[in-house]
């Protein structure tokens, strides 16, 4: 038996990604990037959105294991700050990836692409219900790192080492501390 195509297409969508954006990914291109036919590459994807989908599926599969890999086992199996810290090192140990950032754009547009990438996130760090939430410093923690994250995939510069290492260190604190009670008094 032949192995599936489906990999090598969505790994040669991606570099076409990093390379050229989002736009200039086309059938065509993939398909010559992976070195198959238009007609070996439409077996898999009849179009262009049924690739885009899976390929939004295939990033959210891989921080899917990502998460997993720095939990250490199942979200299931942890409670909300052991599942926040792996979120926060996630991002803090990832690569920064501009084809990442052009498919979370481009999935920020419709409901569909958007659906896989609010479930994965909302297992392992969710929105924060109230203003009381006990949450809510675990979920800061989250923004804090998607915004370090953000930086670098924007910026073109990465932060240096130290400077980042004590960056993640500081929202890692906001999970590894006590919650700051709401309206609590700084003093």
């Amino acid at each position: 038996m032949r192995p599936s195509s489906r990999p090598l297409i969505l790994d040669a969508a991606l570099r076409i990604t990093e390379r050229e954006g989002i736009t200039r990914l086309t059938l065509e291109s993939v398909a010559e990037e992976a070195g198959l036919t238009k007609g070996g590459l439409m077996y898999h994807f009849r179009t262009r959105e049924e690739l885009l989908l899976a390929i939004q599926r295939h990033l959210v599969d891989t921080w899917e294991e990502q998460l997993r890999g720095e939990l250490g086992g199942a979200p299931e199996e942890a409670d909300d700050r052991a599942r926040a810290g792996a979120y926060v090192r996630a991002d803090a140990h990832g690569s920064v990836s501009k084809a990442e950032l052009a498919f979370l754009v481009e999935a920020a547009g419709s409901t569909a692409p958007t659906e896989p990438w609010q479930l994965m996130i909302n297992r392992w760090v969710p929105a924060p219900r109230s203003c009381d939430d006990p949450r809510m410093d675990l979920f800061l923690a989250r923004l804090a790192a998607d915004g370090a994250w953000l930086f670098e995939a924007t910026s073109g510069t990465s932060l240096p080492e130290d400077v980042r290492a004590e960056l993640y260190r500081r929202i890692s604190g906001l999970i590894d501390g006590p919650p700051t009670p709401p309206n609590a008094d700084p003093a």
